[in-house]
């Protein structure tokens, strides 16, 4: 499963950039956000259709 990951602005909580990862990836950049204070919001990446 993959996830998108957006970073989000500290001031008004709008969203600065965002990337999509595998599961695997998620816990390293939430203990990277986590560290310095960034604010972050996870989803379900979009799937395309078959």
């Amino acid at each position: 499963m993959r996830f998108e990951i957006m970073r989000l602005d500290d001031v008004d909580g709008s969203a600065i950039d965002s990337t999509v990862v595998d599961a695997a990836s998620v816990n390293r950049i939430v203990q990277q956000a986590a560290a310095i204070g960034q604010r972050i919001y996870i989803r379900p990446a979009e799937t395309a259709a078959r």
